[in-house]
């Protein structure tokens, strides 16, 4: 399990891992008519598989700029979905409108 860590692959699993779960949830969304929008889910997919390659890049030894290039990916893409959330919220999206009153309470 050691080696696993110290060349990486641990990381190359866990990609695997999150392609394929983006393929159930948007699979199912298609199947189903409903569930996670397909721009939010990749935005907030990638934005952790670009945490995850820059712990695979601190593992395998790049350098400062692999490392700083991934973080600046996943926050790049943190900001898409927290937009796409901020703006689904504004409008609505979320089973009420910015004019609602009370934020917190139910009808």
């Amino acid at each position: 399990m050691a080696e696993w860590f110290a060349n990486g692959r641990i990381v190359d699993v866990i990609l695997g891992l999150v392609a394929l779960e983006a393929v159930a949830l948007l699979g199912w969304r298609r199947l189903r008519g409903h569930g996670p929008s397909p721009v939010g889910l990749l935005a907030n997919l990638a934005s952790g598989a670009a945490l995850m390659l820059a712990v695979r890049a601190a593992l395998v030894g790049a350098g400062w700029t692999v490392v700083a290039a991934c973080l600046l990916g996943a926050l790049t893409a943190h900001l898409t979905e927290m937009c796409l959330r901020f703006r689904d919220d504004r409008t609505g999206a979320l089973g009420r409108t910015a004019s609602s009153g009370t934020i917190g309470t139910s009808a």
